[in-house]
């Protein structure tokens, strides 16, 4: 069974290996994976995932933005593939990624946490508003895109944003964003983290936005960690650093086989 929120991104013919589902950060969405699934397909059937609220601008969620929203919607998905999973997580997609882990074990066989960490609180959303409100609605051409992001940024909004008859737009709306973002400033998730029993592998960018330490220490307090440092990589280490994102995602994913 496939779900209807889930996007194939390609497999073995034969079914085997665990199925993987790629879950996007704040602003992304799963398109964003281009460049991975290719080869994480050699491991078992891939997904992606749009998250709510960024499944395009003309789509409207009624339920009330916060993580359980975002971890139930997440739970849904997987769960109509009918067998545990491999979630492969960025950012705020990690967060969710272990929060249904915590809360749904025999959903998760396994995780990939990219540069997310259990508390931000204190770090509000202030300095980053205007900046996000000041985004066009749309761009007409890729190198504005380019222009206002950089080169690897860039490419990935040009994934993620609809593509419409007159360029790239927003697939979404930045009150949004801002509204996800600013839960984070005001409750922390050691809690579900302490919860997690799935193997997990860690990847913190050197260049990355998590407060100093706390990777480090989700690695210590877990279950059963790995941990991995990007030092020259920006936040989308997966982009910025592909052969040592890839690198260390095979070693885990081989790894977990070894030991079925």
């Amino acid at each position: 069974m496939r779900s209807e929120l889930l996007t194939p991104r390609g497999g073995p013919p034969d079914g085997r290996g665990t199925p993987l589902v790629l879950v996007h950060g704040l602003m992304g969405r799963g398109s964003t994976w281009s460049r991975q699934s290719p080869w994480l397909a050699r491991f078992g059937a891939v997904y992606s995932y749009d998250a709510p609220w960024h499944r395009g601008r003309d789509v409207v969620d009624p339920h009330p933005i916060g993580t359980e929203r975002f971890v139930a919607d997440l739970g849904d998905a997987v769960e109509e593939l009918g067998r545990p999973v491999v979630l492969v997580g960025h950012s705020m997609g990690a967060l969710h990624s272990w929060c249904l882990a915590a809360a749904r074990p025999d959903l998760v066989s396994a995780l990939v946490v990219e540069d997310m960490a259990p508390d931000f609180r204190g770090r509000t959303t202030g300095p980053w508003e205007p900046w996000v409100h000041a985004l066009p609605v749309e761009f007409g051409t890729a190198q504005q895109v380019y222009d206002q992001f950089g080169p690897v940024a860039g490419q990935y909004f040009l994934e993620a944003f609809d593509r419409v008859a007159t360029g790239w737009r927003l697939h979404g709306y930045p009150r949004h964003w801002i509204e996800i973002a600013a839960e984070w400033g005001v409750r922390d998730y050691w809690e579900q983290w302490s919860a997690v029993r799935a193997p997990a592998l860690l990847i913190e960018a050197g260049n990355g936005v998590t407060p100093t330490g706390q990777m480090r220490r989700m690695a210590e307090t877990g279950h059963r960690t790995t941990y991995l440092l990007a030092p020259e990589a920006g936040h989308l280490v997966h982009d910025d650093a592909p052969r040592l994102y890839r690198k260390s995602v095979e070693t885990f994913l081989a790894t977990l086989a070894d030991s079925a």
